[in-house]
């Protein structure tokens, strides 16, 4: 699969939740939901922190480590 259809497939699962879904990579933040910020990401860093914060936020974080492992991205979930 090639990063075009992991980002799509990200974004998309992403839009599906009210929570607000955020990748920290060094000192940067992008929106999930984004899926320009995440062409700009997700080729920089192979390892993100996952920060997911709403009403929905355990189903959202569990439908996104889903589809980050699914394309053999490594996230670490933030619980702030």
């Amino acid at each position: 699969m090639s990063k075009n259809e992991a980002i799509m497939e990200i974004s998309q699962t992403a839009n599906k939740f009210t929570s607000s879904i955020v990748l920290q990579f060094d000192n940067k933040y992008i929106d999930v939901k984004s899926i320009l910020g995440l062409f700009t990401t997700l080729v920089d860093s192979n390892s993100y922190e996952l920060h997911v914060h709403g009403p929905d936020q355990e189903e959202a974080t569990a439908s996104m480590k889903e589809v980050f492992a699914k394309h053999n991205l490594t996230i670490e979930v933030k619980e702030d």
